[in-house]
């Protein structure tokens, strides 16, 4: 049917995912096309909507796996904590996996983004955070070697960078952080057991110190329905 009505195949994908257990695989892609009387291209946008809520996850080789209503981590952005903070405060249970420490070079986004010199030595945190065992999270902190080297960590460092330099007692002011939907880069599809292009909240913040250096620059990617974040506002004249 050329012109199913795109309201329709969602209402029925969304009976499809009501009545199919949590954890179970849908029909493939082409199965479910033509079970549908749609093509691919119409199927995939459709089936964004609920990859966004958290229903459904694609995972690269396998297929795409109902997941079931899910727990958000509902927080504000007025003051800048760590997810294992903000999941504390929220009695979540989360946990970090493909924890990666690395010494690298800084190139030109890196130079302007920590406002450093290019080929300058940085070190670069990496760490999915999960919950129930699915990935949620893809963060990424590099920073310059005089603020933190790979011999400061201990064998109990869990990922958490601003963790980190809260309890050493670093003096950290402020962070100003971008927001944006991206599609997942091969990377980040990877880390997040997605497929390439699926639709991310992306977060990228320079953290600052009381002397205005930035001490961290963080790339954070999370899948939408996992997480609701929000901004309180005065009103203004």
């Amino acid at each position: 049917m050329a012109n199913f009505p795109f309201q329709r195949l969602q209402s029925d994908l969304a009976a499809l995912i009501a009545r199919t257990p949590a954890g179970q695989r849908l029909p493939s892609e082409p199965d479910l096309a033509k079970q549908l009387g749609v093509s691919r291209a119409t199927l995939r946008e459709a089936m964004r909507a609920f990859e966004t809520q958290g229903l459904i996850r694609r995972r690269q080789g396998s297929g795409t796996f109902v997941v079931g209503k899910v727990q958000a981590l509902d927080s504000g952005l007025e003051v800048l904590e760590s997810l294992e903070t903000m999941a504390k405060r929220l009695d979540l249970e989360i946990s970090v996996s493909d924890l990666h420490v690395e010494q690298v070079i800084a190139d030109e986004d890196l130079s302007a983004g920590l406002n450093v010199a290019v080929g300058s030595q940085l070190l670069r945190v990496r760490r999915v955070v999960r919950t129930d065992g699915r990935p949620v999270a893809y963060l990424v902190d590099t920073l310059p070697e005089d603020i933190l080297h790979v011999e400061d960590l201990s064998a109990d460092f869990h990922g958490s960078v601003l963790d980190y330099l809260l309890g050493r007692g670093d003096p950290l002011k402020t962070s100003r952080a971008n927001v944006s939907a991206i599609g997942a880069t091969a990377e980040v599809a990877k880390a997040l057991e997605i497929q390439r292009g699926d639709v991310l909240l992306h977060f990228y913040s320079q953290l600052f110190d009381v002397n205005n250096k930035v001490v961290d620059y963080s790339l954070s990617y999370f899948i939408p329905g996992y997480f609701h974040f929000h901004v309180v506002r005065r009103v203004g004249n």
